[in-house]
């Protein structure tokens, strides 16, 4: 996944939380929070695999 989309997905993730916020909605919280989480995960992986791919002189 490239760092645009997993951006995307904690955006989509805060946007769910947010949501939640206003309905009172535990569930709908949890769930923008756990998106956000693989969202910021994802970015590191893509990260990583940049510096890598950088180092190797690609």
């Amino acid at each position: 996944m490239s760092k645009s989309k997993a951006k995307a997905k904690q955006a989509k993730g805060k946007m769910k939380e947010e949501i939640g916020d206003a309905a009172d909605d535990k569930r709908t919280q949890a769930e923008g929070r756990a998106e956000q989480l693989m969202g910021k995960a994802r970015e590191a992986v893509a990260k990583g695999s940049e510096r890598v791919k950088k180092s190797r002189g690609r």
